[in-house]
């Protein structure tokens, strides 16, 4: 299956929605599983209190129900919240049940052992994040998410979860400096931890002022694929947005880290324009555009 290929189909609940989007793919899923050692998913906890700020349990069961039946080895549900530790979330969203459940293990990124990755500061000046080391240590990382918009960077969605829930502590606020170099460094750090599967359970989204305070939006689609770029790129695009007008996406395409041309994409279920539904963007959109380098800048990187 080319890595541009994306499952979007209609979804009334979290667990069905989610089941569906990855029964397109689940063969491929299947494969792409082969030899695995160290799986970890991923959901977001931005809130531990508010659940439309986060994954909702019933879409990792079926994120989990999948994996369980080509995967026999450790599973490890990570997250590092950020304004909060990750037991109160697991408590909140009633995720405890999932140790007895599917024997996964639950681990703080926020605590974990860490690497250094260099990324940019808002001089466009190296210099260093730490990167929760179970996430960059894993040979599969899958993300489950919520679609919401963002205050900093448009839309959050699988590839920004991995990557701000996987920064330790209070390098998730560090990792904010400005426009240009947030948007670097996300696909900086991408490159580090892709999503080996990228899942979006878009039964109800957020639109406005995300991804803590923003309004409920029924969306009703699930989308799924092994190229997180193009799932993304995807649901950018379902939610009314640009995807190459979101800078992180738009570097990665470039970089042909995935692919987030929605024109070059192979979408499998219903089409985009049939599910599409124009998120109110955040209130700094217009200024949240404003990441484009100068040739000054461009000429001065070493990407």
């Amino acid at each position: 299956m080319s890595r541009s290929t994306v499952s979007l189909v209609r979804s009334n609940s979290h667990y069905e929605g989610v089941k569906k989007a990855l029964d397109f793919i689940a063969p491929h899923v299947a494969k792409s599983l082969e030899g695995k050692r160290k799986v970890i998913v991923k959901p977001n906890f931005t809130s531990t209190t508010r659940q439309l700020a986060a994954t909702h349990v019933d879409a990792v069961r079926a994120v989990l129900d999948l994996v369980t039946e080509h995967y026999s080895g450790r599973i490890t549900l990570a997250e590092g919240p950020s304004f909060s530790n990750l037991s109160r979330g697991l408590r909140n969203f009633n995720y405890l049940g999932l140790r007895s459940e599917y024997g996964v293990e639950f681990i703080d990124l926020n605590e974990d052992d860490y690497i250094e990755v260099e990324v940019l500061d808002r001089n466009l000046r190296e210099m260093k994040l730490r990167v929760a080391k179970t996430t960059v240590d894993s040979d599969y990382r899958i993300s489950v998410v919520p679609p919401k918009t963002h205050d900093c960077v448009v839309v959050t969605l699988s590839m920004k979860n991995m990557v701000v829930g996987s920064l330790v502590d209070h390098d998730k606020s560090k990792i904010h400096q400005g426009y240009k170099a947030l948007n670097l460094n996300i696909a900086k750090l991408v490159k580090v931890m892709l999503p080996h599967l990228g899942v979006i359970d878009g039964s109800e989204g957020m639109e406005g002022s995300g991804p803590i305070s923003g309004e409920p939006m029924h969306l009703g689609v699930a989308i799924a694929g092994l190229d997180a770029v193009a799932v993304d790129a995807v649901t950018a695009k379902i939610m009314g947005f640009n995807p190459l007008d979101i800078g992180y996406l738009h570097y990665l395409n470039e970089w042909k880290v995935g692919v987030a041309d929605p024109n070059n994409i192979e979408v499998l279920g219903v089409p985009i324009n049939d599910v599409a539904r124009r998120f109110k963007p955040h209130p700094a959109y217009h200024e949240q555009l404003k990441w484009k380098l100068n040739r000054h800048e461009l000429a001065s990187l070493t990407i």
